[in-house]
């Protein structure tokens, strides 16, 4: 999952970023909304972490045990909240996506990050494969709900913060937490064609 350092350090700061927008807008949502930010915030600082560059961090191979843990008990959450619908499905399908990628890394002859400088595939081609079409149809759906469009002046007055109180004007904002998937979206693609 780590490439060129640069590379490295922005999709650390893009997922950290990501991380810190989502505890900020669950601090200020409730409920399901809540959740959803909770789990992104979960998302976003696992992937920044494992996006570090090795020339910085050499993570102990028990580390990748430790992931796995975190976003196996993650999927597990997300498998009993499939049922209220929402974007349950996708935190589940994101969640197993890093159990996979660290568990590919831990796979002897992975070793930290060794298979992605000897040229030799990590985890299954297929699986994989899979999950980087999951991605790419998820990235061009998501992108599509960011293009502007006209919003009437009765929208805005009962919009999605009505009744609840003050809220920080972003947290009201949806098209900020779907560039937030978004984002992550796109750093998954990114960690999964490096694998």
């Amino acid at each position: 999952m780590h490439g060129p350092a640069l590379s490295g350090w922005l999709m650390v700061v893009l997922c950290a970023v990501t991380g810190v927008y989502c505890l900020l807008r669950m601090r200020a949502s409730a409920g399901e909304e809540r959740r959803a930010a909770g789990g992104e915030a979960v998302m976003g600082f696992g992937m920044a972490s494992m996006a570090l560059p090795a020339a910085v961090l050499t993570p102990p191979e028990w580390s990748w045990a430790v992931y796995a843990a975190v976003f196996g008990g993650a999927a597990l959450h997300g498998l009993a909240a499939v049922r209220r619908g929402g974007h349950h499905l996708h935190h589940l399908v994101g969640s197993l996506a890093m159990v996979y990628m660290a568990v590919s890394m831990a796979a002897p002859g992975a070793g930290a990050h060794a298979g992605h400088t000897a040229g030799t595939a990590g985890g299954i081609p297929v699986l994989t494969g899979g999950l980087l079409l999951y991605y790419m149809v998820y990235v061009l759906h998501a992108g599509t709900g960011l293009v502007p469009v006209a919003i009437p002046a009765t929208a805005t007055a009962g919009g999605p913060g009505a009744g609840r109180g003050p809220r920080p004007a972003w947290a009201a904002r949806p098209e900020l937490a779907l560039a937030c998937r978004l984002s992550m979206a796109l750093a998954m693609l990114a960690m999964l064609v490096t694998l």
